[in-house]
């Protein structure tokens, strides 16, 4: 399964391809520039529809735990004052995604959006200490009944061209759903409250829609 966002991209690589394998197969004399130029098309082909991939999750929702938005590794877990939404101080943790990795972002939490909004700017390397503030990225809080607004940033990396967010304000949405999407190399980060236990770790891979990334013993702020 492919992404939708991909669609526009595979069709036009796809017939790109077929046009470099038949053109150099009849016009191109040398035998090893031919086999060169087709499976050099063929390779780009695969690259493209990897990138795209969607993988069916099938998740267990939880209220009581925080999930990866993304696929990727962990690079950042540190203690951060928020000057966007909060302004106060959270637990920052990022996870940078490689261009193998898959690139669908997914709800990290259920519950209902408070904000979203597009910031433009900068394409630095997703791992760099300022992208969080400086690159091109989307914003989105979602209230969740246990951990009260969970904020999560979609960063563009230096690849990164196009960030795709779903989310509008109002909005009520399910943990591990389909939030957006960002093209070619990037980085999300999500800001957590200083009370939530962090499951991992720096450097450790997470997958999208099953790794636990924090629980909360608190009692429902719905209920305080």
């Amino acid at each position: 399964m492919f992404h939708r966002e991909g669609q526009r991209i595979i069709l036009t690589t796809f017939f790109l391809v077929c046009a470099a394998v038949l053109i150099s197969q009849f016009y191109v004399d040398i035998p090893w520039v031919r086999w060169a130029v087709q499976i050099s098309a063929i390779v780009f082909l695969v690259l493209i529809l990897q990138f795209f991939r969607n993988p069916k999750r099938v998740l267990i929702k939880s209220f009581d735990e925080v999930i990866a938005p993304v696929d990727g590794k962990v690079v950042v877990i540190e203690e951060v004052e928020d000057t966007e939404y909060f302004n106060d101080k959270r637990i920052q943790i990022s996870i940078f995604m490689s261009p193998t990795n898959v690139h669908v972002t997914r709800y990290p939490v259920s519950g209902s959006i408070k904000y979203s909004k597009y910031h433009p700017g900068k394409y630095l390397v997703a791992w760099h200490p300022k992208s969080s503030l400086e690159n091109e990225r989307t914003t989105v809080v979602v209230h969740t009944p246990k951990f009260g607004d969970i904020l999560y940033r979609q960063i563009a990396g230096a690849l990164a061209r196009r960030i795709v967010n779903y989310a509008e304000e109002g909005q009520s949405v399910q943990q591990g759903d389909d939030a957006g999407f960002i093209k070619f190399g990037s980085r999300v980060d999500l800001l957590l409250p200083l009370n939530s236990a962090i499951a991992v770790k720096l450097n450790q891979k997470v997958v999208g829609a099953k790794t636990c990334i924090a629980t909360i013993i608190e009692k429902s702020v719905d209920e305080e």
